[in-house]
């Protein structure tokens, strides 16, 4: 046979089966485009101009990988679902006389239309809306727009490399099908696994309790640091739980309003739970699969979004004032004597020299300290994580009574043995606290507020601020204590913070000029301190908006993908249960079904299951909002609200888009089912 009639055939064979192969294409196609579109942005030269721009390139490089992998297992997986259909055609032509090497053939040139086609539209695309994404993504970083178009050839490279290789496998998976099936089973497969199932039990509960165990986690977990690895734990054995429980609770389910005569014996139940409980075992791992796929895009866009629009709130929490310094001191003498007071009025005659007048400036010394706390007790001497559940590890700062009134311009007293203390990320319930190495202080009150400590807010550690009436006195019972490698536990430190009112260019000017000024090892000599952590405002606000709006960016994206994923995975259990469906729904018409009672049943079966998956991903949300809360923590972010609003607004837009595709695939279902009658 000539190459011109397998490739007719094969084209014929596309057209024909277009209902199926177009949403197909479409899919590769936007596969294809994104992943050139985060490739190409991931090379683009704007982001040279962006600060953090490190940390853009390797965020959008993962978000390339994600892309490639979850292409190449969801085409596999759309793959299937062609295959299925196209299984009885191969069947009849090895019958017929062809051969399954023919068959392979017509494999072959099937696949290398669809990947020419796929690649070609996908990378023109991609190549077209580049521009547009890289205006979006300069946008929500907060930088300057650039004009210019340019097209990445190692993108497009990389591109026809990555699938071309999803589209090789997919072709020998195929053949691999077809050679190892008779021509009967090939007739035979889309009947294949019509029989009632049976609801196993056992599954089903255990599907139940791994859920429940991985809900629990999430609920009870306290700890930031425990919060992250906990976090992927919970994630397997959620996903674990969810195809358990949506393969052998869906078949009992039906199984159960199967029994239930009143619900059953109806017209628009009797046909869509009988059809529904024969492919069940089959469409419980496509139902876990959207349940899935919905339910990483809500996480993903309400987390994503939560950073992205509360930044500010960890700008300002992180850096509390324009400018923020801390002098860190190594030795006692340096920091006792009168250092501080030499290092207070060299800030201020630096400011002086610039006429810069310092605004809502506050300055303290501060000693910090890790320490075990079980109860009122807290083991100083020897930190060893090993022993630490987790949620009792601190991070406790000792701040002076004159330092504090100052700050807070109170007049609170104290006596010897006394301490006021504020407690961050947790509440300290005891009324004294004692340390391992003699040191008693009575609670006399617990504060409410204070001023942001920079570390703490990144410190995945709770904290404790203990207000003293005698500092000095506590660092020195604190500076003996040595860890293994003999570097001083207590870390003390000068803190001097203030804004400048000043634009965002002259406050970076003023950071750049103490940063020169104030790590000059003279200075450090002169003034007694061993390290110093400037930081701004206005500088890390470009860090944050590069890599918070980089993460929204990549959400966005990553969302679109598996959004994308979830219509299609849908539209084809709806489009292959329609084929299935469409005999016995023409049996029924012959015995006096009507077209009204046929879309009462299409109804019917779509509102038991169709749901389904958004109702338990809406539940798997809820459940997951306390562990993301606490992972948020870990950069700043502890505005609850801010993340119950992006969260109920992800899951409002996912719903209604939800709503879109029932209408379009219900409709498609009824269309095929139909076709029957005419």
């Amino acid at each position: 046979m000539k190459i011109n009639f397998y490739l007719k055939l094969a084209m014929s064979s596309i057209r024909k089966n277009k209902r199926m192969y177009v949403p197909y294409i479409f899919t590769c196609i936007g596969m294809i485009m994104m992943f050139y579109i985060v490739m190409f942005l991931g090379v683009s030269d704007i982001l040279n101009n962006l600060r953090g721009r490190e940390t853009i390139r390797t965020v959008l490089h993962l978000g390339s990988q994600v892309i490639a992998v979850f292409s190449g297992i969801f085409l596999f997986y759309t793959n299937s679902f062609l295959a299925r259909r196209r299984k009885k055609e191969f069947g009849l032509y090895n019958i017929l006389g062809m051969g399954k090497r023919n068959i392979g053939i017509i494999l072959f040139w099937e696949t290398l239309i669809i990947g020419v086609i796929s690649i070609g539209i996908g990378l023109l695309a991609g190549i077209i809306f580049s521009k547009l994404a890289e205006l979006v993504l300069v946008n929500l970083m907060g930088s300057i727009v650039n004009y210019t178009f340019s097209i990445s050839m190692i993108s497009i490279e990389r591109t026809i490399q990555v699938f071309g290789i999803i589209f090789i496998l997919i072709l020998i998976n195929s053949i691999r099908q077809v050679q190892f099936s008779s021509a009967i089973n090939l007739i035979r497969s889309e009947n294949v696994g019509e029989k009632p199932p049976k609801g196993n039990w056992f599954i089903g509960i255990m599907g139940i309790l791994i859920l429940g165990v991985s809900y629990y986690i999430s609920v009870i977990i306290q700890d930031p640091i425990q919060a992250l690895p906990t976090f992927f734990i919970a994630v397997i054995m959620v996903i674990i739980g969810t195809y358990f429980t949506m393969i052998s609770g869906s078949i009992l389910f039906l199984r159960i309003l199967k029994k239930r005569k009143r619900y059953y014996y109806k017209t628009n139940h009797f046909v869509s739970v009988s059809s529904m409980i024969y492919r069940m075992k089959r469409n419980g791992a496509g139902l876990a699969s959207i349940c899935i796929l919905a339910t990483m895009v809500l996480v993903m866009m309400a987390s994503t979004a939560c950073l992205y629009f509360g930044k500010e709130d960890a700008i300002n929490t992180r850096y509390p004032r324009d400018i923020n310094l801390e002098f860190r001191f190594d030795e006692l003498d340096s920091f006792l004597n009168r250092n501080i007071e030499k290092l207070e009025d060299k800030l201020s005659d630096e400011l002086r020299e610039r006429n810069v007048v310092p605004e809502n400036r506050y300055f303290y010394r501060n000693a910090a300290i890790y320490g075990i706390v079980n109860g009122s007790y807290v083991e100083t001497t020897l930190i060893n994580y090993n022993s630490s559940n987790g949620t009792n590890a601190y991070s406790i700062n000792f701040i002076s009574l004159d330092d504090y009134n100052e700050i807070m311009n109170s007049n609170e007293t104290l006596n010897d043995g006394e301490a006021l203390l504020y407690s961050y990320k947790n509440s300290y319930k005891d009324d004294k606290i004692s340390f391992s190495n003699g040191e008693i202080f009575n609670i006399k009150k617990k504060i409410d507020d204070f001023v942001n400590i920079g570390d703490s807010a990144i410190d995945m550690l709770y904290n404790i601020i203990l207000i003293v009436p005698d500092i000095e006195s506590v660092i020195r019972s604190f500076d003996n204590l040595s860890d293994f490698y003999g570097e001083k536990l207590a870390r003390k430190s000068f803190i001097y913070n203030f804004d400048t009112g000043m634009e965002p260019s002259k406050q970076i000017e003023l950071y750049n000029s103490f940063l020169d000024i104030f790590t000059n090892e003279l200075i450090k000599e002169n003034f007694g301190y061993k390290s110093v952590y400037l930081r701004s405002q206005e500088f890390e606000r470009e860090n944050f908006n590069s890599l918070f709006g980089a993460l929204f960016y990549i959400g966005i994206i990553l969302s679109i993908v598996f959004i994308a994923a979830a219509v299609l995975i849908i539209y084809y259990k709806q489009i292959s249960e329609g084929y299935e469906d469409q005999s016995r729904f023409g049996i029924m018409q012959k015995v006096g079904m009507t077209k009204k009672e046929i879309r009462k049943s299409i109804n019917s079966q779509l509102l038991t299951v169709f749901f389904l998956p958004l109702i338990i991903a809406f539940i798997h949300l809820i459940f997951a909002f306390p562990i993301i809360c606490r992972l948020l923590l870990t950069v700043s972010i502890n505005n609850v609200v801010l993340f119950a609003i992006t969260t109920i607004s992800s899951f409002i837009v996912f719903a209604i888009f939800y709503m879109i595709i029932y209408k379009i695939t219900s409709n498609s279902y009824y269309r095929i089912v139909s076709e029957t009658t005419k």
